[in-house]
């Protein structure tokens, strides 16, 4: 008989316990398939990417609804056994008010955390000013707190991945976000070494998300010798996908061609995997 799966409750422990201490990969998957082929790999926590999910729906990223997206980590969080953070993108919302109440439905889905970040969606502006990205901050920790506290709340600050790469106007949001209440700070697109460690000295004591979505050349230990606590990939595992069958696809339409079919994972093995996966779970 396969054992009782943890609780919305448990998985929110075993989240806010992974970022006391040491340090973990917390891969994005963009499916249930994904998702659970991850957990089986013996990952201790899942992360959604916004991108991964809307390619392969059809929407470019930060163009699906905020019930599309919510009905996506419902799906996720209810088809497995590890803590899952939602990608919450800027949180679908303009003013604190709207924050505060998207946040509540994010909760609502069975997540064990979310992100919110300080650049607005479909928009010219590349961040929001200082003091209304500090006001998100402080509406989504309000809400998290409302709703019982347990959901692990990151925040983002995405200056270095929307055209404003300022280390030091990072790091004066980085530390007035942890004031606010932020228990992970976020910071896509920082690569060097500087950046990294000036990042978590700035967000200390509270822990720091690495995107490790490129050939940066560092590695599990090399990230946590600096000090960083989770390591993210982002969309990096939907595009090592998307890749692979834009290349076969087209080699396929361009030169009557199937080598990109060469050493593929068996159908057999898929289903072997996927039929004990089931059978593990009640």
């Amino acid at each position: 008989m396969p054992p009782s799966r943890p609780s919305t409750a448990d998985k929110r422990r075993a989240f806010r316990a992974l970022h006391e201490s040491g340090c973990f990969v917390i891969p994005n998957p963009w499916n249930v398939g994904s998702a659970r082929y991850l957990e089986g790999l013996g990952f201790k926590a899942l992360a959604t990417t916004s991108s991964g999910h809307a390619h392969s729906l059809g929407y470019p990223d930060g163009a699906q609804s905020l019930d599309v997206v919510l009905a996506h980590y419902s799906e996720i969080a209810d088809a497995t056994d590890v803590p899952l953070n939602a990608d919450f993108e800027d949180g679908f919302g303009k003013t604190p008010g709207e924050i505060a109440a998207n946040v509540t439905k994010c909760i609502a889905t069975g997540v064990a955390g979310l992100s919110i970040e300080d650049s607005p969606q479909n928009s010219p502006e590349p961040l929001y000013g200082f003091d209304e990205a500090l006001a998100r901050v402080k509406a989504a920790r309000a809400a998290i707190d409302k709703a019982g506290g347990d959901v692990v709340f990151t925040a983002r600050s995405e200056g270095f991945i929307r055209g404003r790469p300022d280390i030091d106007e990072t790091i004066r949001r980085i530390k007035a976000f942890v004031a606010a209440g932020a228990d992970c700070i976020y910071t896509p697109g920082i690569k060097t070494r500087e950046h990294i460690e000036a990042t978590v000295k700035a967000a200390a004591p509270k822990a720091v998300n690495f995107l490790n979505s490129g050939s940066f050349g560092f590695t599990v230990s090399d990230l946590a010798g600096m000090g960083v606590r989770r390591i993210s990939v982002g969309g990096s595992l939907s595009r090592v996908a998307m890749h692979a069958f834009i290349k076969t696809a087209t080699q396929i339409s361009n030169e009557g061609k199937f080598d990109g079919f060469a050493d593929l994972i068996s159908n057999a093995e898929l289903n072997k995997f996927f039929a004990a996966d089931r059978k593990n779970r009640p």
